[in-house]
């Protein structure tokens, strides 16, 4: 069964999932007041310079300053051509990355003190959204993506996507690409590109190196900052990075885009623009197809699986980490093969979830521990294998002798947990607050501070009306306990408002 695009566009927001098997792989979610800015690219002013983490924080007009790193500085550097794709292999090359990130990494030969200072003016692009309390990530490499071409206007070099994987075709799109090209430009082929013709690739090219001229244009009336392009839509995007002849099926609920998506692909896929629906029923288009099910799913901690166990996800600033259960599976032969039948489904929901919940970065996965060595190179082959199916770059570690996995997946956007909710105000974000018996201890601790320090003949504590009941009945015996001691009557007031852990205490 080939893949399907299932795009609900409102004026509020816009949800596109990508249906493959006939279950959700990717889910891409733009509001219009939290529009995506990768890719855009803006006239910044370096406001700071840190030389022991070769790093500069760069104005742009956000909220938060940019990070840029010494690596994505562009400025006079005669090296960076030769330094970034020195003695590279095919394997090197970039795979298929619209946004032209995927390069290979290099050491500047100059520290980022030489390179830029503090008021600077810089042309730079979004290359990471800000993520969680940080910052942009930016570079001042511009990349320009089309439907089948990269257009790098900085470096003189041309890449090949490394999922074209004849020699052949790779070869003719690398002679196309020299020929066709401005001296001193670069391009990385992207995947679509294969099979296409020099038609193709020169419609792709005018068009990129057009919208090149008009950036350098505004950049140079620009003031500081400002913003000189935005990037597209998410609705263009995933169309123009997605569609593949993989793709069957666009539906679509919103005449406007299913016009746009149209004219797009008549113009830049002409095959496949007999597979778009208009969606037109009265159904919701994202509840016909079961995916609020699928999203709802994807926004738990805990997931079960088909045999009765389960993962649980758990997500922080620095890394992710989830863990595997056998829970209600008890097997029918052994403990090793009912762990190992658990591991090996826990595997196939692990990427599935990575992938859906576009979670990124360092990730620790707790697999059930396994006594033979066997069983633990099947799961790493099973994750091995799922992970295939994921455009994210990973990268995976083998199985230690605790059952850990450790592996990081390449992060350009926000989670869809952090996109779709917000830290809990009422435990702000810990997932836990403090239980009412602890609560009714501090207020006992407290209220030996306050009458020694204190003259009076009455003490008032207000608390949530659930602790002033724990207080009244099981705690009844410690106020008893201070009202003897300090020689003060003690009065509890339960006030509905309070936050669980919140009280206060009056002596009068």
């Amino acid at each position: 069964m080939g893949a399907e695009l299932v795009i609900n566009a409102a004026s509020h927001e816009t949800r596109i999932a990508l249906i493959e098997n006939g279950t959700i792989a990717e889910l891409y979610i733009e509001r219009s007041r939290e529009k995506g800015i990768v890719g855009n690219i803006y006239k910044g002013r370096v406001i700071r310079v840190l030389p022991g983490m070769q790093a500069a924080f760069v104005d742009i007009g956000l909220e938060k300053a940019a990070f840029l790193y010494v690596a994505d500085v562009f400025d006079a550097i005669e090296e960076y051509e030769s330094l970034l794709y020195a003695g590279s292999k095919k394997d090197d090359e970039p795979a298929d990355d619209p946004d032209g990130n995927d390069r290979p990494d290099f050491k500047p030969l100059h520290p980022i003190e030489d390179l830029l200072q503090e008021g600077q003016e810089l042309l730079v692009q979004i290359s990471k959204e800000p993520l969680g309390t940080k910052g942009a990530r930016i570079t001042s490499h511009i990349s320009l993506p089309g439907r089948h071409l990269v257009y790098m206007p900085t470096v003189d070099h041309i890449g090949i996507s490394r999922r074209i994987e004849d020699e052949e075709e790779r070869e003719r799109l690398r002679e196309a690409v020299e020929r066709l090209k401005k001296p001193g430009t670069g391009y990385i082929v992207r995947t679509v590109s294969e099979g296409k013709s020099e038609e193709d690739l020169i419609a792709d090219m005018q068009y990129l190196s057009t919208l090149w001229e008009e950036i350098s244009k505004r950049q140079a009336k620009a003031a500081v900052p400002s913003l000189l392009h935005s990037d597209l839509d998410v609705v263009q995007k995933v169309v123009r990075d997605i569609v593949t002849e993989q793709v069957d099926k666009i539906i679509v609920d919103s005449q406007v885009d299913y016009d746009r998506i149209v004219h797009f692909i008549s113009t830049f896929a002409s095959k496949m623009k007999y597979s778009i629906e208009l969606y037109d029923e009265e159904e919701p288009i994202f509840d016909h197809y079961g995916l609020e099910v699928e999203i709802s799913r994807a926004l738990g901690r805990k997931v079960w699986l088909k045999s009765g166990g389960y993962i649980i996800i758990e997500q922080t600033e620095a890394l992710s980490a989830v863990d595997v259960n056998t829970g209600r599976f008890v097997g029918k032969h052994n403990l090793e093969d009912t762990i190992l039948k658990t591991n090996l489904e826990a595997v196939k929901e692990i990427a599935y979830q990575l992938r859906l919940r576009n979670i990124g970065g360092i990730i620790i996965i707790d697999f059930i521990d396994m006594e033979k060595e066997v069983n633990r190179e099947k799961v790493y082959g099973a994750l091995e294998e799922a992970l295939k199916a994921d455009k994210s770059k990973t990268n995976i570690l083998k199985i230690s002798e605790l059952g850990l996995v450790e592996m990081t997946r390449k992060r350009v956007r926000e989670n869809i947990s952090r996109m779709m909710c917000e830290p809990c105000s009422y435990c702000e974000g810990r997932g836990y607050i403090k239980s009412k018996i602890t609560v009714c201890h501090e207020i006992f601790r407290e209220l030996r501070r306050e009458m020694l320090d204190i003259r009076g003949t009455k003490a008032t504590v207000t608390v949530h009306p659930q602790v002033a009941d724990l207080l009244y009945d099981e705690e009844r015996r410690g106020l008893e306990e201070l009202e003897k001691k300090f020689k003060k009557r003690i009065t509890v007031r339960a006030k509905p408002g309070f936050h669980q852990e919140q009280f206060e205490i009056a002596i009068n």
